[in-house]
């Protein structure tokens, strides 16, 4: 008789990664520049020192000896890579890597735009004497 975790037990395919989006928990205890600081810190990690940005050799070796994700094949570097590459040259700079940071957390985009509609109220209302 086969118990109800028995091996013949069709083998649920194409499950979600199991994943916690730290950023909206970071960004209340850091704050919006203490934030921007540690995605800079993270960028520094990840890029080639030479180049300046992250390019898919600088990934894959920082991934596997800084993040521990040396399991990742060249198709999931390269696809890091593609997904914030907005200028197409490659590589990742400091601003494509902290806007794919943000993209990949729905709920810190949802309060980015808030801040971000904030800062141009800020800017462009109220009293324009303080304009650069």
């Amino acid at each position: 008789m086969a118990s109800p975790k028995s091996s013949t037990r069709p083998v649920q395919q194409n499950q979600e990664p199991n994943f916690h989006d730290f950023f909206p928990a970071m960004a209340g205890n850091l704050g919006g520049e203490g934030l921007i600081e540690e995605l800079c810190k993270g960028f520094e990690l990840l890029m080639d020192g030479d180049r300046g940005v992250i390019t898919f050799e600088s990934l894959r070796r920082n991934a596997s000896a800084v993040l521990g994700l040396g399991d990742l094949t060249d198709d999931d570097v390269r696809c890091m890579i593609d997904e914030g590459d907005f200028d197409r040259d490659g590589a990742l700079n400091q601003m494509e890597f902290c806007v794919l940071m943000f993209r990949l957390s729905p709920e810190l985009m949802e309060a980015s735009r808030c801040v971000v509609t904030e800062a141009i109220e800020e800017e462009f209302g109220g009293d324009r004497t303080h304009r650069h």
